[in-house]
């Protein structure tokens, strides 16, 4: 029989279990989740925080003041492909020749190798990547038939879910793929694509006009070279299409596509560690701001599709804390390249060559030289931001750091072991990426095509003779904090310190 002292000792350890038991399912979701938001030819001087004036981003610069702003932050390479390549595995593009992929390249990653998802796979999350992809699909020597199941893709190479752009908004096929599948792809409006128009032809579904025959099909805005093959949205694309009209994207609707997947997924997956890979399609070209956003500034649509991809930012950080995710996520906020201007369409610039670095007062690399396709600081040197409130204090670091070093330090994080031929040009960064320290990668690789290749360590800057086509530069020799704009070649002041930096660029590339 249980008296009354005894029930009451009863409830008491009753509701101490439950309180318990309330601790622990709060403590369930203990491991950060991580969103990468990564975008596509944003400079350096593209965001405020890094000193753009005539583009506001309030979003991006409030989430810089409540995280590390990363002065001296590098991608690994001044072209897309294999930026996300390194990113993606920890290992230097040039190794596997990752260059910019066309349409219907195979999946540039190789699916039995340690990536940066399966990183976190192994340590229990859920992983997902929506955007843009541009790392190939499909087996090499298998045409990809994008009318069955598309793969091997993201997928295959750790991520769970996939909403992704094939290859990029430039290149055909301009429709999304959802995990193996095209969205909204009907069986009677089959989907054929290829690199010539020859690819395509003989099929008796919807031909789209062809820019180089029919220019005035061009009716959003015009090629100005190399984007002329078929014409879809009035958008002269890369690449021939055929079929696949059902399943079309709307160019100007593709962020809020993304960022409505992007939610969706935050709010399903809130309960369980995850890592989010959101690879924006601003700002690269064709530039479709939506039209809430065209006009905001003076820049023409450039300038639009950052403030439309500043709206990005600032949704998914609102989405993060209407789900109580804020205080525990790590975002980090960067770019696959630098900037450019005029990269084919003539979309509004006034810059009519791809190596201007000026367009009516925006500089987007700032006091740096260069940007997209070039070797110069501005190719790789990009914004670089992680906020984790409440563990990262706000401030601004000028350490050496690279995104190729994200998976090593993930991985050392959550104790995931990664074998020692793996991931092989990633080091732990993850005292640096924390503001627990201010070291400094102990060198960078950057990368621009034709082989190009410069070595950073420290100030130091070492750049070795390259030959495309028939001109030659010569080696080169800078100190980048003294000179960021890279015009004194000190070379010959410091051979010896140019020596030693060829030699480690030659080993490293060995």
């Amino acid at each position: 029989m249980i008296n009354k002292k005894n029930l009451l000792l009863l409830s008491l350890v009753t509701a101490s279990v439950g309180v318990q038991a309330k601790k622990e399912k709060s403590n369930e979701n203990q491991q950060p989740n991580v969103v990468i938001i990564y975008g596509d030819d944003v400079g350096y001087a593209d965001v405020g925080v890094y000193g753009s004036k005539l583009i506001p981003t309030p979003n991006i610069d409030r989430m810089a003041n409540e995280g590390i702003v990363f002065t001296d932050g590098h991608c690994t390479a001044s072209t897309c492909t294999p930026s996300r390549f390194s990113m993606l595995t920890g290992i230097c593009g040039f190794r596997y020749n990752a260059n910019i992929l066309p349409p219907g390249a195979p999946l540039l990653i190789p699916t039995n190798i340690t990536t940066l998802p399966k990183v976190f796979q192994q340590a229990g999350y859920a992983t997902a990547c929506i955007g843009k992809w541009h790392l190939g699909l499909g087996s090499k020597g298998h045409k990809v038939d994008y009318n069955a199941e598309v793969a091997p893709g993201p997928n295959e190479i750790g991520f769970d879910y996939s909403y992704i752009l094939p290859s990029t908004n430039d290149r055909v096929p301009c429709v999304y793929l959802e995990n193996h599948k095209v969205e909204g792809l009907k069986k009677n409006d089959p989907l054929y694509i290829g690199r010539k128009k020859s690819d395509v032809e003989g099929h008796d579904n919807t031909q789209y006009p062809d820019g180089k025959v029919n220019p005035e099909a061009m009716t959003y805005y015009k090629s100005m070279y190399g984007h002329n093959n078929s014409v879809i949205n009035g958008i002269g694309r890369i690449g021939y299409q055929s079929g696949g009209k059902s399943a079309l994207w709307n160019d100007e609707d593709m962020s809020d596509v993304f960022v409505a997947k992007a939610k969706k997924y935050i709010k399903k997956h809130k309960k369980k560690p995850f890592f989010l890979y959101y690879a924006a399609q601003n700002i690269h070209v064709p530039r479709t701001p939506h039209k809430r956003f065209q006009g905001t500034t003076t820049l023409g649509y450039r300038g639009d599709s950052m403030v439309e991809f500043d709206w990005v930012v600032g949704e998914i950080l609102k989405t993060l804390k209407e789900n109580g995710l804020d205080e525990n996520t790590i975002v980090i906020f960067s770019s696959d390249n630098g900037p450019v201007f005029n990269d084919g369409y003539d979309d509004g610039c006034t810059v009519k060559t791809s190596t201007k670095e000026v367009d009516r007062g925006h500089d987007p690399t700032g006091v740096y030289t260069g940007g997209k396709y070039r070797i110069q600081e501005g190719g790789t040197r990009v914004p670089f931001i992680i906020r984790w409130p409440g563990k990262i204090k706000p401030a601004k670091s000028n350490a050496l750091v690279s995104q190729i070093d994200f998976l090593k330090s993930f991985a050392t994080y959550l104790n995931v072991d990664i074998p020692s031929r793996e991931a092989k040009d990633s080091r732990d960064m993850r005292a640096t990426f924390l503001g627990e320290a201010k070291e400094n990668a102990p060198y960078i690789v950057e990368e621009a095509p034709g082989n190009q290749t410069a070595l950073r360590r420290g100030a130091w800057k070492y750049i070795p003779n390259h030959k495309r086509g028939k001109r030659v530069s010569h080696a080169a020799l800078y100190n980048v904090k003294n000179d960021p704009s890279e015009k004194n070649n000190l070379i010959e002041q410091f051979p010896s310190i140019a020596k030693e930096m060829e030699n480690l660029l030659l080993n490293i590339k060995r």
